[in-house]
């Protein structure tokens, strides 16, 4: 029963095409699962065209997951992206309730796993579109689609030793992370582990917690957990918790001499780099407009002050969960494409590979995505107003790439399904 970011993924579609077999089968049961399988097929292009209440095709443990109105707006993410739901293009069983199913948009074909109930009304449990073949994309339709984002965005694409196969907006602006930022933390615990002042499986405390994202933070006070077991959480599932206390562990200064190190262009308003701790109780607290207006030194000064302990996790939710960006021009940890080419081929550069190992947990791209590719790492970061998502990539000619791609807008939050689609679209532009 899924359905969400994958279901608005844009990605080259799937090729294997698993048969339907069973032995005994009668042909009249194959052409009556056939026609079901195909029926319930034509109800999701209705419901997505709003022909059809979704409650009426859905099996309630699917809208458990994703009620109504959310798949209505799925829905509208992906007709904005590729034009109109147009019909059903093939439907392959693989087994009695179970069929891959490829659906026509005037722009692209959608494919993945549709289920349905072992018994009538045969609703549908399961729907995961996750792969998708872009029909005549290229550049300039990519273009188009992104200048109708709202706020900023820059995009860059290309090897790390050559030009940019696809680049949009100013290379050099700095743009908000998000917990992309994190990159920056792994590469200078991985630094810390080759030059021998730390150990991927040191035990270090649980001292002192942030706030979600993550699940760290609901860990006992105390609890022993290895550099290597926070740097995974940090990274897969973007812990705040394990992120610092990853960075408490390395320090402050090895992060910022990281930066330097990857050639960030003078550090601006990123400096002091923040934990999350602190970029939450600033932001949540009193001190964000002074903190704001403030120089590296004063901020310092100001960061010696700062008491967290008194933010409270319903302060934090509503700052954080209201939709509304919050001083996202000047807190934040910034780094424009060419920053960002710098921090990747500091990591593609590692002796080392646990940090690249690490970073290929969670790739946010379908199988059928990552085909050609000897190697995916990813990171993603994101606060109201801000969406950065961002790969590290090896071909099977042991050449490394970047993608990634930025979104800011001050004034309101941002679609994260339509960004994701467009840099998934921009992946396929490699020959």
């Amino acid at each position: 029963m899924m359905i969400g970011t994958a279901l608005a993924a844009a990605s080259l579609a799937a090729t294997a095409s698993p048969a339907y077999a069973q032995a005994g089968t009668e042909a009249g049961e194959e052409a009556a699962l056939q026609a079901r399988l195909e029926a319930r097929a034509d109800d999701v292009i209705a419901v997505i065209k709003g022909e059809k209440p979704a409650d009426e095709v859905f099996a309630p443990a699917f809208l458990a997951q994703v009620s109504p109105e959310q798949f209505a707006q799925i829905s509208q993410q992906m007709t904005s992206q590729f034009g109109a739901a147009m019909g059903v293009e093939t439907v392959e069983p693989v087994n009695a309730s179970t069929a891959k199913i490829t659906l026509r948009f005037e722009k692209a074909l959608a494919s993945g796993p549709l289920g349905l109930q072992a018994q009538a009304p045969f609703l549908i449990e399961t729907l995961l579109l996750q792969d998708f073949q872009q029909l005549d994309d290229g550049p300039d339709k990519i273009d188009a689609d992104i200048a109708a984002l709202s706020g900023s965005t820059a995009a860059w694409f290309g090897p790390l030793d050559g030009e940019a196969i696809y680049s949009y907006g100013d290379p050099a602006r700095p743009y908000a992370l998000g917990s992309a930022f994190k990159l920056y933390v792994l590469a200078a615990l991985s630094r810390a582990v080759g030059e021998g002042r730390l150990a991927w499986d040191d035990v270090v405390p649980l001292d002192a917690k942030s706030f979600p994202s993550g699940i760290m933070q609901t860990w006992p006070s105390g609890t022993p957990v290895t550099l290597q077991t926070a740097a995974i959480l940090m990274i897969s599932i973007s812990d705040n918790t394990a992120t610092d206390l990853v960075m408490r562990t390395v320090g402050r200064d090895a992060v910022e001499a990281e930066m330097r190190a990857s050639g960030h262009a003078g550090g601006g308003k990123t400096l002091p780099f923040l934990t999350t701790r602190e970029m939450f109780s600033i932001k949540a607290g009193d001190m964000g407009e002074a903190y704001a207006a403030a120089n590296e030194a004063q901020r310092r000064a100001m960061l010696e002050t700062l008491d967290s302990d008194e933010l409270t996790r319903k302060r934090v939710m509503e700052v954080f969960t209201s939709g509304t960006p919050v001083l996202i021009e000047d807190i934040e940890w910034f780094a424009s494409m060419r920053d960002e080419v710098g921090l990747m081929r500091l990591i593609a550069d590692l002796p080392e590979d646990t940090a690249r190992r690490i970073m290929s947990v969670n790739t946010a791209l379908s199988e059928a995505e990552r085909e050609g590719w000897s190697y995916v790492g990813y990171k993603g970061g994101s606060e109201a107003g801000v969406r950065n998502l961002s790969w590290l990539l090896r071909d099977g000619d042991g050449r490394w790439y970047m993608l990634a791609i930025s979104q800011m807008d001050p004034a309101s939050e941002i679609d994260t399904t339509a960004l994701l689609m467009i840099a998934k679209r921009i992946l396929t532009l490699k020959e």
